[in-house]
């Protein structure tokens, strides 16, 4: 019996040391730089919103964010790295919105599942979008421009910043809406699709304000309808689609933080805090600003709902549509 004693305190000091070992680690985090994930190439949207969030998070947590840009899949490549790292937060993600809530519906061989491998740490921005064309493009409205396209089915390439993801899909409604027969060219993200663009080797696109607003500025791109439910301060003259008569054509942006499911709560809880603290600060707001984008902080339930709100109002577009990754 004295030996059996012995033997239960012994494991019992183990687990014990363990388990302290294990919240001193944690309290201890980050004790090393983190790598934040952007699943587009550099020079696009992701890579602003994670540049300026990575800023953010350094000061707060006390270590220097790293970017490092992992495309692919429309942006499921780079979340994907993500889920199957390590759950020990030194791997966090920046994903768009059609990773999650719009490209599982597209193969039955997605590589993760958002809801038990991904850690949701909170919205990080919401997005207005805007259809613009190349100035080679003979139209000014998006009522002339469906016209000229019915009159010349297949002959105008649209860019997107993948197949699947929102800048597609908007186009696709656009499609069924106003029965035009385009022609799509997928991109590894925004940046060379934008580039193609300017060069003309592709007419029309529909990406985040911020991205093309120096190009609609500058007179390299003619915009025809922001594609959401309110127009943007930043394209005051510019009508919604809404106004110009497709009332279904709507589609916001948005960008999240996400991270390995599994971590222990304390790293969870530092990197949420953090990001939150991030994401309502002046500063981080004044460089959304002139991006046109609203930080978006939230808890991971309001996270969660919102994804399975996106996810109801994808399925259907994707399924009539057919898209298929496989």
């Amino acid at each position: 019996m004295n030996r059996r004693t012995w033997l239960y305190g012994l494991i019992a000091a183990t687990v014990s040391s363990a388990a302290l070992s294990s919240a001193a680690w944690a309290q201890a985090f980050p004790t090393r730089p983190i790598k934040l994930v952007v699943p587009f190439p550099a020079g696009g949207p992701a890579d602003f919103f994670s540049r300026t969030l990575a800023h953010g998070l350094s000061s707060e947590l006390g270590q220097q964010v790293v970017l490092e840009n992992r495309t692919g899949a429309g942006g499921s490549t780079g979340i994907d790295s993500v889920a199957k790292s390590p759950p020990d937060g030194y791997t966090i993600g920046l994903t768009s919105g059609s990773v999650l809530s719009a490209i599982p519906f597209m193969t039955s061989k997605f590589p993760f599942d958002w809801q038990t491998d991904l850690a949701l740490l909170t919205l990080v921005a919401r997005v207005r979008e805007v259809l613009v064309v190349h100035p080679s493009v003979p139209v000014n409205t998006l009522q002339e421009l469906v016209a000229y396209a019915k009159a010349n089915p297949r002959k105008i390439s649209f860019g997107s910043a993948g197949t699947g993801t929102f800048t597609h899909l908007a186009v696709e409604l656009l499609k069924i809406e106003a029965k035009i027969d385009v022609v799509h060219v997928p991109y590894r993200g925004a940046a060379p699709a934008v580039k193609d663009l300017i060069g003309g080797h592709i007419q029309m696109i529909v990406l985040d304000v911020p991205v093309l607003l120096p190009h609609i500025r500058s007179g390299a791109l003619k915009p025809l309808g922001v594609t959401s439910a309110s127009r943007t301060d930043a394209l005051p003259g510019v009508p919604t689609t809404g106004e110009t008569g497709f009332k279904t054509v709507l589609s916001d942006n948005w960008y999240g933080l996400v991270a390995p499911a599994g971590m222990p709560a304390e790293v969870d809880d530092k990197l949420r805090k953090a990001a939150i603290s991030t994401l309502r600060s002046a500063e981080l707001k004044k460089h959304f600003d002139t991006q046109d984008a609203v930080p978006s902080p939230s808890t991971p339930d309001e996270f969660t709902a919102f994804v399975k709100a996106e996810r109801a109002k994808w399925e259907p577009v994707v399924t009539a549509v057919g898209i298929k990754l496989d």
